[in-house]
């Protein structure tokens, strides 16, 4: 199976990886207007000035386009055969190993959970953006089918990347953090520890019982998403001040998916 040349589409949407420079840099123009003009992340200088957010972890990525075949209202987000309007960045082990790593070992010692499962491939997702007038669960569907897809054919076993509360403000995550991370059952061998300079201390002490069907309803979407298809958390979280967000660790073991996605997906050996 090659994702590049597997066309996926649906109505007027289709997704596929970005084929050259110029494409990838149109990436970077959606994640410039998710990311900073919507969201308010620090950019350097030089990002700022082009009205893109880079960074060198991709040019050893792939790049997830999802795109919608019509004139753009935003020429910047214009490729060949239509408008960008999603994206995700995809690294794989074996090319994280030859250069700088995950971006993830940034924040989280990731490096002994590598050791442990060295029999198993590893990709990293990250920078996942929707254009804001196009956000909806086709799109979101679309993104993961790139991903399955890609997973598929070069046989990953395990996924992983940072999922982010908005803001920096621990004390209105607290119980949402709570919630995930020490009530997280993960299994022995897939422990993961933030680096101790990053580590944010979630733990408030106090006993009051949350109410945690608000705490679920009010969770990212990326994260529950992330909670439907089987994953486990980190142990900790940290602060990523440059994105203005509380980041935790999302790990997702293949072999934990739940089975139920794969009559939308397709099977991991298909």
């Amino acid at each position: 199976m090659n994702i590049q040349n597997q066309m996926i589409k649906r109505d007027a949407l289709k997704i596929r990886l970005a084929t050259s420079d110029a494409e990838i840099r149109v990436a970077q123009k959606l994640r410039y207007l998710v990311f900073h003009q919507e969201r308010g992340i620090r950019l350097s200088p030089e990002n700022q000035a082009a009205k893109i957010e880079r960074d060198a972890f991709d040019d050893i990525c792939d790049h997830l386009l999802v795109i919608r075949a019509a004139e753009a209202d935003n020429t910047e987000l214009s490729v060949e055969d239509g408008t960008v309007i999603g994206t995700y960045r995809l690294l794989r082990q074996s090319i994280a190993s030859q250069n700088s790593g995950f971006y993830s070992q940034l924040e989280f010692d990731i490096a002994p959970l590598l050791t442990r499962k060295a029999d198993l491939k590893f990709l990293e997702l990250g920078r996942s953006c929707v254009l804001k007038s196009e956000r909806g669960s086709t799109v979101v569907e679309l993104l993961w089918q790139g991903i399955w897809n890609y997973v598929r054919q070069h046989q990953i076993d395990v996924m992983i990347g940072c999922a982010s509360f908005d803001g920096l403000n621990v004390d209105s995550h607290r119980d949402a953090l709570q919630f995930l991370l020490l009530s997280n059952k993960i299994p022995e061998g897939w422990q993961v520890q933030a680096h101790p300079q990053r580590r944010l201390e979630i733990n408030s002490g106090s006993h009051t019982q949350p109410d945690m069907k608000a705490i679920i309803s009010n969770l990212p979407p990326l994260i529950k998403g992330y909670m439907r298809l089987g994953c486990f958390f980190g142990l900790d979280a940290v602060v990523d001040e440059a994105f203005n967000t509380i980041d935790v660790l999302v790990i997702l073991p293949v072999a934990k998916i739940n089975p139920r996605y794969f009559a939308k997906f397709g099977e991991p050996t298909n």
